[in-house]
């Protein structure tokens, strides 16, 4: 459910002519095929059928029902299509304040740790991979950057089993380099607490899924379907987590 205030609501209805119980200037088939390009999802499918089923209602219901993202995707690609889009009776240009409340939308949507992705060694290209994988966040496009992630994983734990001497070949898979480490960490005695290292050991078996979705759950192959946004995210939130632990443990 997306987080639109009624003062932003307000705004939008106003800029999008929705008094009048339209859409900017969409017919039955134009916003059905449009929301459908932009979201990939049916707008006159029943749940969205609030209260007359209305153009404008329909609307309002995809605000209620959608996130923020999906929110800030449909209404970004309205202003896109602006001069196409409005009526003779809707602003000539987007209302700043409109473009304003997108931008607050694709903004609320972090993953608070994403500045952890960072280079760890200095191995050709893994400060620009630990780029690509920040600028998928910040693009708001977590399922664009599943597949750097795990690229850039890999990279992290290969740099940490270097550091602590510990063997391993280029066919060791993510979560058993991850395993290595977290073993190396406990015999150290830099592990103080049993609590985390069960945190640390379930990330083991995260990373171990996360194999099978970079391979047939993103851009990394000629998938048929990508991860969605929300499980994306929640994919980035935890990793991203666990990254600043990690790196908090080599900071001493």
């Amino acid at each position: 459910m997306s987080d639109l205030s009624a003062i932003e609501k307000r705004k939008l209805e106003r800029a999008l002519g929705m008094h009048t119980g339209y859409v900017l200037n969409f017919s039955d088939r134009t916003l059905s095929e449009f929301v459908l390009d932009s979201t990939g999802l049916h707008i006159y499918e029943q749940r969205y059928n609030y209260s007359s089923g209305s153009k404008a209602n329909r609307m309002r219901a995809f605000w209620k029902l959608e996130d923020n993202h999906m929110v800030a995707k449909l209404l970004g690609d309205f202003f896109e299509a602006w001069e196409e889009l409005r009526r003779d009776d809707t602003p000539v240009k987007v209302p700043e304040e409109c473009i304003k409340i997108v931008h607050r939308l694709r903004d609320s949507a972090p993953v608070p740790d994403i500045q952890t992705v960072v280079a760890i060694s200095d191995e050709q290209g893994f400060e620009q991979l630990a780029k690509s994988v920040r600028e998928a966040i910040e693009r708001n496009e977590p399922e664009a950057g599943l597949d750097r992630l795990h690229t850039y994983l890999v990279k992290f734990f290969r740099s940490l089993c270097k550091k602590h001497h510990i063997e391993f070949d280029q066919k060791k898979p993510l979560h058993s380099l991850a395993g290595e480490y977290i073993k190396a960490l406990k015999k150290k005695g830099l592990i103080q607490s049993e609590m985390t290292e069960r945190i640390l050991k379930s990330t083991i078996s995260i990373l171990e899924a996360f194999n099978n979705v970079r391979n047939n759950q993103s851009y990394a192959h000629d998938n048929d379907e990508v991860l969605n946004y929300n499980e994306s995210i929640l994919i980035f939130a935890n990793v991203t987590s666990a990254i600043r632990f990690i790196q908090s443990i080599e900071s001493k």
